[in-house]
Order: C-alpha cells, then structure tokens, then sequence
C-alpha cells in the first residue's frame, strides 16, 4: 500500500506571506506503490466499459469517416487535445488564437499561445516516439518536458527531474496548507524508473496502461512544473505504441478538463492505493472522447463536400482542392504558409485563397507582416461546437458535471 512520509519543512523568516508562511512544520509526503508489475483487479462492469472504450478507438482508426485528408483530422484532434490539456492547468485559448498564431509562425507575441504551443510540440513528440514502438526512456521523458516548457516565461528546471520537494495547492512557498504533496525528491528517479517498466509491458489492456501510467505519473509528479501536461501525454504515447490509435488518438483531455473534481478525485484514488475509481473515471472519459471524434470527422467531410459545391466542384489537382484538404488543419493560413504546405508557387496560393474566399470557404482576418491572413469561420465554429459537446461529456453514469477549473496538477 502507498504510504505517507512525515517531513520537516524549516523556518524562513524571509519566506512572503503571513507569519504562518515563514514558520517551520511538519508535512506528510505521500509516496506511491511502484506499479512496474501491477495487475489491477477489474471487476466485470468495469472491464465491459474499458473493453468498449478500446473497440470504438480502434474502429475509429480502422474505418474513419470519408474525409479527404486523414493526416488532417489527426493534426485538428491533436490541437483540441493540447488546449485541453493546458486548460486543465488554467492557461486558456481559443482555436482560433491557437491557429493565428501557428500562422505567425515563430513569430507570435502571444505568451499564452506559445505555452500551448509547447504542448503541441510536446504532442507530436510522443506521438513520433509512439510510432517507433519502442519503449520509453527517461531521456525521452526528459525531452517531452524541454518541447513543453522552452516556451514558457519560465523555463527554468526544463528537461530535468526534480531535486526539491512540490506540491498542489496551498500558497506557492510552502506545502503548510497543500491539497496533495508528492514524494520527496530522493524517490522520484526510482519511481520514474519503475513506471518505465510499466510503459514497456504488453501483458495488459491498453486502455488500462494509459490510465494506470498517467494516474501514476501525476502520483508521482517528477518535474518541478509542467506534470499535468506531459503527463497527459503518456495516454496517447500508450494508446499509440500498442497500436489501438494509429491514426488518430481521442482527445480525452477535453473530456477530463470538463469535469476537474471527478479528473482529481479520481487521481487522489489511484494514488492511495484505489485504483478502480480512477479506472472508471478514465474509461468513461475515453469512451465520451472517441465517440465525439467521430462526429467531428463526419462533421468535416460534411463541410468540406459544403466546400466543394460553392467552390464550383474544382479540379483534383488544383491548388484550391488541396486547400479544402488541409483546411482543416490549418484553419488559419496566409499566402506564404499555404504555398509552403501545397508545395506549389505563391501565385497559385494566392489564387487559390481568392477562389475560396468568393466561394465563402475562407475570409480575410487579418495581416501578418503585410501578408494577408485567411481563416475559415465554419471549420473554427464546427472545433468549438465539438469542444463543447466534450465539455458536457459525462464521466460517471448518471451524473452531469458543470465545466470548471479544478486545482493545477
């Protein structure tokens, strides 16, 4: 069983706050099971619903909706993940912002857009590492967190494990009146590597991996900042590597972001020793999240037929029907990166995007360095309309949880 480990946290007569802030006390430390050889017992509901969970995954790979560009959905799911996911630890952006500012490129001023950026980049990482099937290491691990974090304000301790004690909650000097406090730091690296083992396995279901592996990770809560994020990361990493979302793995971030207390509740479960309420708590999300995916793939081809009919139905090879296929990833474009990402001349960019625009598919946003930004308003309203209905996903039969933001994890 996880046990607790009482602690000393010394006095600091310079430490802000209150006087109770610079006196010295006693905390208790929660250090987890390993879980390197865990099998979980799964009753019978329990294991129906993650079962179920994994058969809609994998059908959603195996036999998408009719979509022009595959490569499309999955860029659009995996952005819908990464806002989701920085949102959960209370940085929030829309779409739409996401978008422009990946049309400015590395050029964006926008802090908040280049933390989930970050996440992004953490994203496609794992998702590279998943594909090449083998397991992971802690220097792998340690470059997750560096493509989260090189785009913080604060990047310091990036690409490192932590050599201090943290925690959740509370005031941000000292654990005195924290919700959860992690191990101490002398048991993090023996941890990271017992979860390491846990990763490699194949003897279990992959829905409970992911769940255990993430649930584990928060538990265990190795960097100084960024835990959430990167831990969130190892759901698609396992779902991934295991082969039951090649393509496309839900974003089931959306779904815990929606509903914070049950997210959290159910980690402070599995950390104690309690794995089947986390268990359930991430097998309904799982469930809420790849069924949604497939209304937004069906929504997609839908709008993109819509496209080609005011469009004049235009040609397989023209520039403008390569822009209707990867509108959906690139939501927000301007000359230069649609030229870029078609491979063909500014020229045949530019006429494309006039093309399009008389046609109601895109519409002038803006400029970016005098070059002129496009978007399109029906793709960015169908992503929020999704996120939405996420959002009001539920994770326990029954029971319907009002979106709010839970502690930072």
């Amino acid at each position: 069983m996880p046990r607790f480990e009482t602690r000393t946290w010394l006095p600091d007569p310079d430490a802000y706050g209150p006087r109770s802030a610079r006196r010295g006390f006693r905390y208790r430390a929660l250090v987890p099971d390993p879980v390197g050889s865990l099998d979980p017992v799964v009753p019978g509901t329990l294991a129906g619903l993650l079962a179920e969970a994994e058969q809609q995954t994998a059908a959603l790979n195996l036999n998408p909706p009719t979509i022009a560009n595959l490569e499309a959905l999955a860029r659009r799911l995996l952005r819908a993940e990464s806002v989701a996911s920085s949102w959960i630890e209370g940085v929030r952006i829309s779409q739409r912002r996401l978008a422009r500012a990946e049309a400015e490129g590395g050029e964006t001023r926008d802090a908040t857009a280049r933390a989930v950026l970050g996440n992004v980049a953490a994203m496609e990482r794992v998702t590279t590492l998943a594909d090449q099937r083998k397991p992971m290491e802690l220097e792998d691990l340690l470059a997750l967190h560096r493509a989260l974090m090189e785009h913080t304000p604060d990047s310091r301790g990036a690409g490192a494990l932590r050599e201090r004690q943290n925690w959740i909650g509370g005031n941000p000097y000292s654990p005195l009146d924290a919700s959860f406090i992690p191990p101490p730091p002398e048991y993090v690296p023996g941890l990271v590597d017992d979860l390491f083992r846990f990763l490699a396995r194949e003897d279990l279901p992959a829905s409970i991996q992911a769940g255990v592996a993430h649930a584990q990770f928060e538990a265990i809560h190795p960097f100084a900042d960024g835990n959430g994020r990167v831990g969130r990361t190892l759901i698609h990493f396992v779902l991934r590597r295991r082969g039951l979302a090649p393509r496309f793995v839900p974003p089931v971030s959306l779904v815990l972001a929606a509903s914070s207390n049950t997210y959290i509740r159910g980690l402070n479960a599995f950390a104690q020793g309690q794995h089947r309420e986390w268990l359930e708590v991430f097998g309904h999300a799982l469930r809420s999240a790849v069924e949604r995916s497939a209304s937004l793939a069906q929504g997609i081809a839908a709008l993109q037929k819509a496209w080609r009919e005011r469009a004049g139905r235009p040609r397989k090879d023209s520039s403008a029907e390569a822009l209707i296929g990867a509108l959906p990833a690139w939501p927000v474009l301007t000359a230069d990166s649609a030229a870029k990402l078609l491979g063909r001349s500014i020229q045949a960019a530019n006429e494309a995007l006039a093309a399009l625009e008389r046609a109601g598919v895109v519409k002038v946003a803006g400029a970016v360095r005098r070059n002129r930004t496009f978007e399109s308003p029906e793709l960015l309203e169908l992503v929020a309309a999704f996120e939405k209905e996420l959002a009001l996903a539920e994770l326990e039969p029954g029971r319907q949880r009002a979106r709010q933001r839970g502690p930072e994890r």
